[in-house]
């Protein structure tokens, strides 16, 4: 502002002395005063260029940080973004392997619910066969004093084989259940127990 009231100083300077014809002294004066100021509208508007570089510059960093901010920013979204889905991803199986543990858990308590019943089955086996087992030697020994037949328990699959002690001698049994009938073999060994009875 200083240097252009300067200027109109001058210019009316200037005027006054075309107009009045002044001394050649004042227009040296003048003159050097137009150089002086014309210096320090130079020196000002060097430094305004100088300053308008530095905030053009600024202005230049500061748009560079906001686009950097920027982009960060955006590579934040998508990061975000990623987490979220592998949250999502995770809760998703979260949720199916709870589901599949409770399942095993199900599985788990049925298996012990059958192996309790196992037990328990084989506890009632164990208490039938105590109390078949006289009975079926029982059995047993009526079968061997009705058909007075000595049975070899050790022969070969297949075959049947023993001793029937009959009224006068002990005579052999020797069949194979592979060639012969069931029903010829149950005639067989029946035709051997003695009809008459004997208290």
């Amino acid at each position: 502002m200083a240097a252009f009231r300067d200027m109109e100083e001058l210019s009316q300077g200037l005027l006054s002395l075309l107009g009045t014809n002044r001394a050649e002294a004042q227009q040296r004066r003048l003159l050097g005063r137009h150089e002086q100021v014309l210096g320090r509208l130079l020196e000002t508007q060097d430094g305004a260029e100088q300053r308008l570089k530095e905030i053009l510059t600024m202005e230049k960093e500061v748009a560079q940080s906001l686009l950097d901010a920027k982009e960060k920013a955006s590579q934040g979204g998508v990061e975000l973004q990623q987490l979220e889905a592998e949250l999502q991803k995770a809760s998703e199986e979260d949720t199916c392997l709870k589901a599949t543990l409770l399942q095993l858990s199900q599985e788990l308590k049925e298996l012990k619910e059958t192996e309790a019943n196992l037990q328990r089955q084989e506890r009632e086996v164990d208490e039938d066969t105590t109390v078949t087992i006289p009975s079926a030697m029982y059995v047993a020994q009526l079968y061997r004093r009705i058909s007075k037949i000595e049975w070899d328990y050790e022969c070969e699959p297949g075959l049947i084989r023993g001793i029937h002690h009959g009224p006068s001698v002990a005579q052999p049994i020797h069949l194979d259940s592979t060639q012969l009938s069931q029903k010829f073999i149950s005639d067989y060994l029946w035709s051997l127990v003695d009809t008459e009875w004997q208290p």
